[in-house]
């Protein structure tokens, strides 16, 4: 009987996603994958550096979207949410969550509606109030997620 091996994320699927969500490539790294690892991190500060994400970031927080509008570098920033969501899918999966052979789904219609988020992040508003370049991608996400969940039940009903 041949024993599987046990990364260190396996033990656990919430720690691998929060190490997801806080940094891509960490996971990895902790699952000792460490040239992927290394290639998220790059990847992420790289992207992070070049569209200003964490100017964009703080004023937004700020309340100051106009201004987190006009910092961001939009040709960098609509890379984030595709490798960000990789991450985090690539996290998952290497815990064991990955039970279904579509359960990358809800990850990958998150990236891509979030990277649409991005894109009108700059136009779109509710009664005259932007929501800006980084609060927009984060609630496309959300729907991102249900949309690739619902797909991934529709298809797993029709039988994998």
């Amino acid at each position: 009987m041949i024993k599987e091996k046990v990364t260190y994320m396996n033990k656990n699927k919430a720690e691998a996603l929060m190490w997801g969500i806080a940094l891509p490539g960490v996971a990895q790294l902790l699952n000792k994958k460490y040239l992927k690892g290394t290639v998220l991190i790059f990847l992420e500060l790289m992207i992070n550096v070049m569209s200003n994400l964490n100017m964009a970031i703080v004023y937004s927080f700020q309340g100051d979207i106009p201004k987190s509008i006009s910092a961001t570098d939009y040709q960098w920033l609509m890379f984030y949410p595709c490798v960000y969501l990789f991450a985090i899918w690539d996290a998952y999966r290497d815990a064991g969550g990955a039970q279904s052979r579509f359960s990358f789904l809800p990850f990958v219609f998150a990236a891509y509606v979030s990277t649409i988020g991005v894109i009108y992040s700059s136009t779109f508003n509710v009664a005259g109030v932007y929501i800006g370049p980084v609060f927009l991608p984060i609630l496309f996400i959300f729907i991102g997620l249900l949309l690739g969940r619902l797909i991934e039940m529709m298809v797993k009903a029709r039988g994998e």
